[in-house]
């Protein structure tokens, strides 16, 4: 493994993500399925259309769900490439039906979650969207955190797997309209059922419309090891 480890770290770093597979099995994603299929999706938390359903501060809304996500396999990844000094920041639940036009085009992940709107000289501009709030922290918050993507489905270029442009997390902020595409490449990042991709938030990444009418359901989990200034907290923290 830890010549594994040693690759990951340098992919993550060089290129800005990477792709593990068999971190979950499927009795594993069949237990945590239930769970979420379960759960009373009326909270204003819950975002449910023809296209999408979400549920965000995920973590926080199905507690339950916690120890089957950090499963040893992924508290010992996190730990080798990472250290113990991150913890969670944001989750989300994304379930894309078969049938889904949803698309989302090239762009970085450039705010973070917090508890509230507070005026800070380094911090904005400020977003609320279902009663969160989210703001654009100085630049090297962004680049110390990481996302780890947890696949429920297969996922391919049929059915909307994550498109990057690898090393763009290391050209600070990359506006999408200035992309080179006679330099930059574009990779799709196809992930089998019970594997995890993990990037960096200031990655451009994108995802097409699914055409091939399988469904894809990820956990997208996000970690920092950032204190924020007096004033500003995280909406959600806690160590894993």
């Amino acid at each position: 493994m830890t010549g594994s480890v040693s690759r990951y770290k340098q992919e993550i770093e060089e290129t800005g993500f990477t792709t593990i597979d068999k971190i979950y099995s499927e009795e594993e994603i069949a237990d945590i399925l239930k769970i979420i299929d379960t759960t009373d999706s009326s909270k204003e938390t819950f975002r449910k259309s023809d296209d999408l359903f979400a549920i965000r501060q995920f973590l926080k809304e199905i507690p339950e769900i916690t120890s089957l996500i950090f499963n040893q396999k992924l508290n010992h990844l996190i730990s080798d490439l990472f250290g113990n000094e991150y913890f969670v920041v944001k989750s989300i639940y994304f379930d894309k039906p078969g049938k889904s036009n949803w698309y989302v085009s090239y762009h970085q992940d450039l705010t973070i979650s917090v508890d509230h709107k507070t005026d800070h000289q380094d911090f904005g501009p400020w977003t609320k969207k279902q009663n969160q709030y989210a703001v654009q922290p100085p630049l090297h918050i962004l680049e110390r955190n990481f996302t780890i993507r947890i696949h429920l489905d297969d996922t391919n270029e049929l059915n909307g797997a994550l498109k990057v442009i690898p090393k763009s997390h290391l050209k600070k902020i990359y506006r999408p309209e200035n992309i080179d595409w006679t330099i930059e490449n574009e990779v799709i990042c196809s992930i089998n059922k019970g594997g995890v991709m993990i990037m960096k938030p200031l990655i451009l990444h994108s995802s097409n419309r699914t055409v091939n009418q399988q469904r894809r359901r990820v956990i997208h989990i996000e970690f920092s090891n950032s204190d924020l200034p007096k004033g500003i907290n995280w909406a959600e923290k806690f160590y894993q």
